[in-house]
């Protein structure tokens, strides 16, 4: 469910400046400020030019670090950034576990010190053993899992020590987070170990769902926000749901295929090459019929559709992406009824 009513767009040939009318930026962390230790090109000089009149709130589904590690981070990364100001996964999982469980109940963590931090903080006995009869499992991303942790969430949830009825809650079900030698499994795969092993699934909190935004929404008194992301199925996805136009930025996990075959509730507001676009005008999409083709021109680029064959008449780089991917997806058709030049996608 929307968290406000999204304004209805109004077509228009003019360029758009993307802070415009903008009280909250919710960024992503991996991917989009950082990969593994070290910033990405333009992030933080592009995030400190943001006018302070707009607030900024980082949003991570990653359950591994607390609020207070995450800031002194980006801080160190050339932030400026109190814990107050970021938005953790675990967060949002204690507004989701406080609606099924009474303050004081223990809780088995699976995951590290960001979640088990969260679980304290948030009245529960933090436990790591199914023989504790923990009330809930609550399980999040820590490159420390291993075995012995997912089979203490399988005890809990259907051994011979778990309660009746025990809940289970998600941090975020990624598959994958990008690190600096590459990517990596993320909580998605750690996941779905525990649901082959009790075959149920568990109440996810972070992105894409909706609690996380909750927490966002709330904390920042945003009324106006903008969402930046990496990934379609979790921070487009849950933008999307939320009713906050979201930015795609293309320094982390989806790129041009991905964009060009999404589907229609993990499609972008708007798509940037990296951080710095935020600063700069955004071209408008016009779209003609030619002598029975459409074309569809942004900035110096132009995607001419003929039938079902989508081909390049000129242009490159990201308004050549976004030209495709405004023809693409202005069909309605999924991207295998259509013949794409591979220029959109290589």
């Amino acid at each position: 469910m929307s968290l406000w009513r999204r304004p209805k767009a109004t077509p228009s040939t003019m360029s758009k400046a993307l802070l415009d009318g903008v009280d909250a930026v919710f960024a992503d962390l991996d991917g989009v400020v950082y990969r593994g230790p070290h910033a990405l090109p333009y992030a933080v000089e592009s995030i400190n030019a943001i006018d302070p009149s707009i607030r900024v709130g980082y949003i991570t589904n990653n359950a591994s670090r607390t609020d207070i590690s995450v800031a002194a981070h980006l801080n160190e990364l050339g932030l400026r950034v109190d814990p107050a100001d970021v938005v953790t996964s675990p967060q949002a999982a204690m507004l989701v576990l406080a609606t099924l469980v009474p303050a004081g109940s223990a809780v088995l963590v699976v995951g590290g010190d960001g979640l088990s931090d969260e679980v304290s903080k948030a009245g529960f006995i933090v436990t790591r053993s199914a023989k504790d009869r923990p009330a809930a499992v609550v399980q999040g991303f820590s490159p420390e899992v291993g075995w012995v942790h997912l089979a203490e969430a399988t005890y809990a949830l259907s051994g011979y020590d778990a309660q009746p009825d025990v809940h289970w809650v998600a941090t975020n079900t990624d598959w994958t987070i990008p690190q600096e030698r590459g990517i990596a499994p993320g909580n998605g795969t750690l996941v779905s170990a525990v649901h082959t092993a009790v075959g149920r699934l568990p109440i996810v909190a972070g992105k894409p769902e909706s609690a996380i935004f909750e927490v966002a929404v709330r904390r920042f008194a945003a009324t106006s926000a903008l969402m930046i992301g990496d990934r379609l199925d979790t921070d487009t996805l849950g933008a999307n749901r939320a009713g906050i136009p979201s930015v795609h930025v293309m320094t982390g996990i989806d790129q041009a295929k991905q964009l060009l075959a999404a589907r229609v509730e993990e499609r972008p507001t708007y798509i940037l090459e990296d951080l710095r676009g935020l600063h700069q005008p955004y071209p408008a999409t016009v779209v003609e019929n030619v002598d029975g083709a459409t074309l569809t021109t942004v900035g110096n680029a132009t995607v001419r559709l003929a039938g079902n064959v989508i081909t390049v008449d000129n242009g490159s780089g990201i308004d050549l992406l976004r030209a495709g991917c405004a023809t693409i997806w202005n069909t309605g058709l999924a991207i295998y009824a259509l013949d794409v030049a591979p220029e959109l996608y290589s």
